[in-house]
């Protein structure tokens, strides 16, 4: 994710304090992963140095100024073109797991416990999820059903290439 990107879109819909910009972002996509106050102001930095914001005003406080930013133009442009460049489709194509299961094979380990310990990790996390997002808002129970459809993915790979370990095992030790 842009955190950059994401900061101004919350921006659009007026300017905020890095306290705001921080507390809106955890509430609406930090529920795994919460900002930390230095990436904020960081980010914030960043963007006004490359004029995607300016300073809106500042207010003295009982601690240090408090600024309080706004998009600009080009920070509005900027949203605008994130939002329409598609993200490259994660292929996974150099997993760890695969690594996992070719090397217990060239180890003369079972290969055929690594998946099944990675099937029962996989279970168990989707477990979490169902329950979470059960509990959810709609905003997390979408956020659940990406992770999930993901961990089904996962869940064939893993049976299809148990249905394979022979063949695989022939021809990794060739």
């Amino acid at each position: 994710m842009s955190i950059g990107h994401t900061l101004l879109g919350l921006l659009e819909s007026g300017p905020r304090h890095g306290y705001d910009l921080k507390r809106a972002f955890d509430e609406k996509f930090g529920h795994d992963r919460p900002l930390h106050y230095g990436q904020v102001y960081s980010t914030m930095s960043r963007l006004l140095k490359n004029g995607l914001v300016e300073v809106d005003g500042i207010e003295a406080g009982g601690g240090p100024e408090r600024k309080r930013y706004a998009i600009t133009d080009a920070g509005v442009t900027d949203v605008e073109k994130w939002l329409a460049t598609p993200e490259k489709p994660e292929e996974y194509l150099q997993s760890t797991l695969y690594t996992k299961v070719v090397l217990a094979l060239l180890t003369h380990r079972d290969a055929g416990d690594v998946l099944d310990s990675q099937r029962s990790e996989h279970l168990r996390t989707m477990r979490i999820l169902t329950d979470r997002k059960r509990q959810g808002d709609l905003a997390d129970q979408l956020v659940c059903d990406h992770a999930l459809f993901h961990l089904e993915a996962d869940l064939r790979w893993l049976e299809l290439t148990a249905a394979r370990l022979d063949k695989l095992r022939s021809e990794v030790t060739k």
